[in-house]
């Protein structure tokens, strides 16, 4: 028995002694491969019972996507019901992995954990998906990032399928979406932080923060974020740290001098869908200018520093959350189209004098911050936020079981949904397409739909067995509406998936249908006059016999009836 204990405890120095060699090593300038990674990784789970590792499903590149795990139950179902039931906290990294500062931090902080024995019972799950952009890791380099300060090699931002995937948690193109709803939703956390290195002016911050808009939160939400979790990390970092946290610097004009604006984080990103289900959501952005090792200690430090809030607050947490979910279930309003109202704030920035010498190749201006003049100065700060649009909220949704693509998501995003068992007919609002814009050049691989503008009514609808009702009253309403309002910015519509509902499928032979207006005018004094007034009012139309017959068509008995009106009905 001495014996096997001397080698275990030799076997167990040993190891100790290679993650310190390896937390040095994640301290440099260099950041590992996808394989160095997942192989460290799965050294670790084998070697500690407090890390677990699991493949959630392929990467669209073919390879997994892992999800780590601290402080879970030893067991992947009781895990993920340990993680639903308590607090739990989940960051991501590697959705651009070109800024890996997230990877490394996550490896340092849980080689110290190893390395320190520092598990605390008190201390949340806490799980990170060490590379969610599997195939832009693959994409190997030392050169597609210009403006950033190491590491020496690094990924690509586009994945297997050059697709951005910080704009794609709605639209869902990739496999990698699904298997990210598949780990949110198995761990439902509370907090949610995805580890991001920034683009922009240069100043003296090297760790900024994206919050979700505060004016879109539900009210316990934004209490608990700014009353005491954004307080306490500020607070927090710089005391233990030395380390300054600031809004993320989203420019105004051409400098920070002309003010930052708050960024409004739509759906279609990691945090704005995370938000949706009333997770604490968060984007760190370390500075590009700053030094790889620099931006990977301040990404280490805000992970620190949130575990340790969310350690101390966790009743908070939870009770902040069922309270917002509550609220938003049972909201009879949906609210979007957020902009900013103009009004401002001013805040202290720590920035770098700026210039616009003429470059001696260009011949032209170009803008230069000088780093050996640094400010403190007030800046307008434009955070306040209001909605342009409001739509009252159906009770029910119901949606065309032919939808599969649609339904697919929803299931995916556990919206909770019953099938029709009969075919019904019932009288239900309907969403008729007014006019909309069609981009003009392919946005990650759509030609998104913008300016969208529907009209409501109300009709006998013939429902199938197999569509589907989704009631509003459940803790994804925010969710549902965000997908099936199709005003909204990132709505399932505006994404192209009913675009086949725009397009009109008969028409008539002009030769054959002129024949037949003198009799549906006759049968339709309102139409006649109508027809009249444009006649006399547009020479045009006087001259054009095809703008008149399908004036007259398109309110006749034959035009079909289905044309811009979206398989998506509602009841109120």
């Amino acid at each position: 028995m001495k014996y096997l204990f001397k080698i275990g405890a030799i076997i167990c120095i040993l190891f100790l002694g290679n993650n310190i060699i390896a937390q040095n090593k994640w301290k440099g300038n260099t950041t590992p491969t996808y394989y160095e990674l997942s192989e460290h990784l799965i050294e670790l789970s084998k070697m500690s019972e407090k890390v677990e590792l699991y493949n959630m499903g392929k990467s669209d590149y073919g390879l997994p996507i892992y999800i780590c795990i601290v402080n879970g139950a030893k067991d992947s179902l009781e895990t993920f019901k340990k993680a639903r039931k308590e607090t739990t906290i989940l960051f991501n990294n590697a959705i651009h992995p070109g800024e890996p500062d997230g990877i490394n931090a996550c490896l340092i902080w849980l080689d110290e954990l190893i390395v320190g024995q520092e598990f605390s019972s008190e201390m949340p799950v806490v799980a990170f998906i060490p590379s969610y952009n599997v195939g832009g890791m693959i994409n190997r380099s030392s050169n597609s990032r210009a403006n950033q300060n190491g590491p020496n090699e690094y990924g690509f931002r586009g994945n297997a399928q050059n697709l951005d995937l910080n704009r794609d948690f709605i639209k869902m193109d990739s496999k990698n979406a699904f298997v990210f709803s598949k780990i949110f939703h198995g761990l439902d956390p509370d907090v949610f932080v995805d580890n991001h290195v920034s683009n922009g002016a240069d100043y003296q911050y090297t760790l900024t923060y994206i919050s979700s808009l505060s004016d879109r939160m539900p009210a316990a939400i934004k209490k608990i974020t700014h009353e005491s979790l954004l307080p306490s990390l500020k607070s927090d970092l710089y005391a233990n740290y030395g380390i300054d946290l600031f809004p993320y610097v989203d420019l105004k004009g051409q400098t920070p001098g002309e003010g930052i604006v708050a960024f409004n984080d739509l759906p279609r990103y990691s945090m704005g869908y995370t938000a949706l289900f009333q997770s604490l959501s968060f984007t760190v952005e370390t500075h590009m200018l700053k030094p790889f090792p620099q931006r990977v200690q301040a990404t280490l430090a805000f992970m620190k520093s949130l575990i340790s809030w969310t350690t101390q607050h966790k009743k908070l947490i939870e009770k902040s959350r069922l309270k917002a979910r509550k609220s938003i279930a049972e909201s009879k309003t949906f609210h979007f189209g957020y902009e900013s109202d103009g009004l401002c704030d001013s805040i202290l920035f720590k920035g770098y004098e700026h210039s616009f010498p003429k470059h001696q190749i260009t011949g032209l201006e170009r803008l230069k911050y000088d780093t050996l003049a640094p400010y403190e100065r007030n800046i307008a700060h434009y955070k306040s936020f209001e909605p342009k649009n409001e739509v009252r909220v159906p009770k029910y949704y119901f949606v065309g079981r032919q939808e599969k693509d649609v339904i697919k998501r929803l299931k995916a995003n556990k919206v909770i949904m019953n099938k029709l068992k009969n075919d019904t007919i019932m009288q239900l609002g309907f969403f008729e397409v007014v006019d909309y814009q069609v981009s003009k050049r392919p946005y990650e691989g759509h030609f998104k739909l913008n300016n969208v503008q529907v009209s409501l009514g109300e009709r006998a609808v013939a429902l199938k067995a197999g569509d589907v009702r989704i009631s509003s009253n459940q803790e994804r309403a925010s969710f549902i509406h965000s997908v099936l309002q199709p005003e909204s910015e990132d709505s399932y519509f505006t994404w192209n998936f009913f675009d086949s509902y725009l397009q009109q499928k008969e028409y008539f032979s002009s030769y054959v249908f002129i024949d037949k207006i003198e009799e549906i005018l006759n049968n339709d004094t309102e139409l006649r006059t109508a027809y009249e007034s444009k006649m006399n009012a547009d020479k045009d139309f006087r001259e054009s016999e095809w703008a008149q017959l399908y004036f007259i068509y398109k309110s006749s008995p034959y035009f079909e009836k289905s044309v811009n009106i979206l398989p998506v009905f509602f009841m109120y």
